[in-house]
């Protein structure tokens, strides 16, 4: 278990490159096999992985610029345990139902380049070697988009990497700064998260971190007024692009919040909590209004996935143990979901070459199981009771509601709008009368699309029944991340609230 972390970082790069060997009728077969050996290394990650404690485990730490403290340093907690696990599972989900055919060996060489950026965003600690893995996980996708995209795949490739790239740039200056102060600190340079935590920085300077730093995340979640880039992104990208796009990428963003923003600037995350929330809820509003109005089933859901990062972004400032905690599983429900919403309406495409919803109608006559899955997706993506959407969802509202009682009433009114327009879309498409004749040839979903669908649609009946194995080890490492930020704040504002929003969960705890 020694170099667990860096098989899981490096296996996919160093397959991929093994890929240009493989021929073209193989290629499928190769990728499956190899996205399934990396998750369930992670699985028995997991099965290794002590849930008692909070800290960092599986630590492994490389040199690589000593004189600036820039090491290749690794470790995971419960916070980026699951996301990881999410990460590979769905990677492999994607090219079991993967339905692109033009040039599919270089897919899937590109998802596999992918996936070890991906995974490394959650387990690097050393803020410039997270930076690089975060800045390279651009390429891949920006490839993805630009050669198998639709019509407009260079306009949407180009603007998705714009708006990211620039953003983590005044990133990076604060991280530079960041290390820079650690430097003056201790006389020792370093860029260790790890270390950063006991740094104990004043109100100012946290104020202009937060918001260097903020820059980076908002934009990659993407939060109002950023998220003009996803729309195309999605509306262009192939089906496997929109589905790790949905279900990975966006997280990174609240990940990192999670772990940069919060314990590093504890008291400008108190101050900013009630803009941050102002933020998410015409997130919540504004784009489920832009959703109803849509006329694309990809562009539907596209626009949902901003409503629902809005939710994620009220549970992580709640800044207690319900709320981030359910923040993070939310993160873990809404990448199951909306990729498999995205593999769904891929699923249609590729049988109609259309995503337009006055194009179908009746489609459960003819696509039963299609429609039953549908079903449960969509159900599970409004949040219903007994579904794995349910559950982050209440939690970051709980969390919230012991900050700002009457915004939480509000959000959780206005979520109700997520189910009108996914309702409204799924009664167009899937019942009525059957009158389109290129709707009565269609195929109902066939092995391979099975075997992709029917794993999440067990996870979210399982894991909405019962999210104890994810939610406990996520509490202790939020725990233990809000112990921290009690300890670094230095108003007594922050400290006192803190405590207060804290003080139900410590008395069950």
């Amino acid at each position: 278990m020694e170099h667990i972390l860096s098989i899981l970082i490096f296996f996919p790069a160093f397959a991929a490159l093994i890929g240009f060997l493989v021929k073209n009728d193989s290629i499928r077969m190769y990728g499956i096999v190899v996205t399934a050996i990396e998750f369930v290394l992670t699985v028995y990650l997991w099965a290794n992985f002590d849930t008692s404690i909070g800290d960092m485990q599986f630590t492994e730490i490389i040199p690589i610029i000593s004189s600036y403290g820039v090491n290749y340093l690794v470790g995971i907690d419960g916070i980026s345990l699951f996301l990881v696990i999410m990460t590979t599972f769905m990677t492999m989900i994607s090219i079991i139902g993967l339905t692109e055919k033009r040039d599919l060996k270089h897919m899937i060489i590109t998802v596999l380049f992918l996936e070890m950026t991906m995974v490394a965003v959650f387990v690097v600690l050393d803020a410039i070697i997270f930076y690089a893995f975060w800045e390279l996980s651009l390429v891949p996708m920006l490839y993805i988009i630009g050669a198998w995209g639709g019509k407009l795949r260079i306009y949407a490739a180009v603007k998705f990497f714009l708006y990211t790239f620039f953003g983590s740039l005044i990133m990076l200056v604060g991280m530079l700064y960041l290390g820079y102060v650690y430097y003056q600190t201790t006389g020792n340079w370093s860029f260790s998260i790890l270390d950063w935590n006991m740094l104990i920085l004043p109100f100012d300077m946290q104020f202009w971190l937060f918001i260097a730093f903020f820059a980076g995340f908002a934009i990659k979640v993407p939060m109002f007024p950023f998220h003009t880039w996803l729309p195309y992104a999605h509306g262009q990208a192939p089906t496997i692009g929109s589905v790790i796009l949905a279900a990975v990428l966006l997280k990174m963003g609240t990940y990192g919040f999670v772990r940069f923003s919060l314990p590093l600037f504890p008291d400008a995350s108190v101050y900013f909590t009630i803009p941050m929330a102002i933020l998410a809820l015409i997130a919540i509003i504004y784009t489920a209004m832009v959703a109803y109005a849509q006329e694309d089933m990809k562009q539907v859901i596209a626009y949902s996935s901003v409503s629902h990062m809005g939710v994620i972004i009220l549970g992580i400032f709640a800044l207690n143990v319900e709320g981030i905690g359910g923040s993070i599983f939310l993160m873990i429900s809404h990448g199951i979901v909306s990729g498999a919403l995205f593999m769904l309406v891929g699923v249609i495409y590729d049988r109609r070459h259309t995503k337009l919803i006055k194009d179908f109608g009746g489609l459960a006559l003819v696509m039963p199981k299609y429609a039953t899955i549908f079903g449960i997706m969509l159900m599970a993506s409004v949040g219903l009771p007994l579904t794995i959407g349910f559950v982050g969802e209440f939690l970051s509202l709980l969390g919230f509601f012991k900050v700002h009682p009457i915004m939480t009433l509000l959000a959780g009114l206005t979520i109700i709008l997520g189910a009108v327009y996914m309702l409204v879309m799924y009664k167009k498409s899937f019942f009525g009368p059957l009158t389109n004749d290129e709707n009565k040839k269609l195929k109902d979903l066939k092995g391979r699309e099975l075997a992709a669908l029917i794993p999440l649609v067990a996870l979210v009946i399982i894991l909405g029944i019962y999210p104890k194995p994810i939610l406990e080890p996520v509490d202790k490492s939020v725990s233990q991340m809000i112990d921290i930020m009690k300890v670094k704040a230095v108003n007594d504002s922050t400290k006192v609230r803190l405590m207060e929003s804290n003080s139900i969960a410590g008395g069950q705890e």
